[in-house]
């Protein structure tokens, strides 16, 4: 059976940097970091008091009140960022097949603010079940695809990914599978997550994976830096519209890049800890390019995991010189949670979204925030240091790993003029 070409042809960004994709980008090559302290709720008893949240999101800027009851923030945001990726795609949502339109979500972990606040006003009261009836389909992580599903009447595959923080990656080469092997011609995928809340921040704090940088929270997110010290929290969403190539070229849509594989692993290590040697990091990325047919040395470009925890930056770039040998050097490595945080469940498909820009204007955004080389990163890769890099990006790879082991990778081509 031969496969499908699957390219994307809508963007969609709601991130702590910016809230639509021009803002997104703009932010990124600039270097503008999206670390603050938080504003949703009084921090004076947490360890960490600052995260990278959505700055000016007026909720009645996009839906109306008796909606927005009904929806969570994580939703509010799969919807906000899927609104812009389908209107950027240019479809015709009155002429599409629309049992051919599926949506494939990631979100790991889903409504936690929504459960978070039920559970707090049941204790309070007197044990007496009072619940909101919107409790359960505010919350469950499956709600965001369900929402865009029925907006838009996509009637194709509909569900969400949970891999915690790879669950986006792990939508996004779903998606790429079902096209690919002909059973819909177009997937609205990405991810979403609205963790910024005390069970969110009291939970990450209690792992100790949380940076506690607080006197000065717009460079804790430092990732590679010898003297960083845990990620930053970050909200928000991601959307791509992925569409088989030949439908894509028969509507005359704007193509930004072909997916050309996925690939996934498992780490079977450790709950929450990367293998130190990263073997599963090794094994994914070399799935990734076994499936997408491509050499190490096809790559140009890699948008790390790269969180900013003393094990985990390590671990990722051992495995990738590992994967790369020499030509690990020639590559483009960087990693922007350093300026958006780490968006959890969304992560992947942000993520994905600027290296495909990357690979658009010809510019790699900067890792933002480094200041010590640290003795166990090898000094000559380059790292894209405080400033973005103008560099031809044919071929770019998109690094997710989530806590359980898993382990995501994605790889996107630059078409051809």
């Amino acid at each position: 059976m031969e496969l499908k070409r699957v390219v994307v042809t809508g963007l969609g960004a709601l991130t702590p940097i910016g809230n639509n994709i021009e803002e997104y980008w703009e932010a990124l090559v600039n270097g503008k970091s999206g670390s603050a302290p938080i504003t949703y709720f009084d921090t004076e008893k947490f360890k960490t008091k600052f995260a990278c949240e959505i700055k000016n999101f007026k909720v009645e800027d996009y839906f109306d009140r008796k909606e927005a009851r009904k929806l969570d923030k994580f939703a509010q945001y799969a919807l906000v960022a899927s609104d812009e990726a389908i209107k950027d795609s240019g479809l015709d949502l009155d002429a599409i097949d629309k049992l051919r339109v599926g949506v494939i979500w990631g979100a790991g972990i889903g409504g936690l603010e929504t459960f978070q606040d039920e559970v707090l006003a049941f204790g309070k009261g007197d044990g007496t079940p009072r619940f909101n009836p919107f409790f359960i389909p505010k919350m469950i992580a499956d709600i965001a695809p369900g929402n865009i599903s029925i907006k838009h009447g996509f009637m194709g595959p509909n569900y969400t990914t949970v891999s915690a923080c790879a669950s986006a990656a792990n939508a996004l080469i779903d998606a790429l599978n079902y096209i690919r092997l002909g059973h819909s011609d177009i997937i609205v995928t990405g991810g979403s997550e609205a963790a910024v809340a005390p069970a969110g921040m009291g939970g990450f704090n209690a792992m100790h994976a949380l940076s506690t940088r607080n006197e000065s929270p717009e460079t804790a997110s430092r990732p590679f830096d010898a003297t960083r010290d845990g990620f930053v929290l970050g909200e928000g969403a991601g959307a791509l519209v992925l569409e088989e190539y030949e439908h894509a070229k028969a509507r005359g849509a704007k193509i930004y890049a072909e997916v050309l594989g996925g690939g996934l692993s498992s780490d079977a290590h450790h709950m929450t800890a990367p293998h130190p040697e990263g073997i599963g990091v090794v094994a994914v990325m070399e799935n990734c390019l076994r499936n997408a047919e491509l050499k190490p040395e096809d790559v140009d470009h890699i948008n790390t995991h790269g969180t900013s925890t003393p094990l985990g930056d390590v671990a990722e770039l051992k495995a990738i010189k590992k994967v790369f040998g020499e030509h690990a050097k020639d590559i483009n490595i960087n990693s922007t949670k350093s300026m958006t945080g780490h968006l959890l469940g969304a992560a992947g498909a942000v993520e994905a979204i600027a290296s495909i820009l990357a690979m658009k204007h010809g510019i790699v955004p900067p890792t933002i925030n480094h200041e010590v080389q640290d003795e166990n990163i090898d000094p000559e890769l380059n790292l894209t240091l405080n400033k973005a890099q103008k560099r031809d990006v044919k071929v770019a790879m998109s690094n997710t790993f989530g806590f359980g082991g898993h382990n995501a990778c994605v790889l996107f081509k630059k078409l051809d003029e």
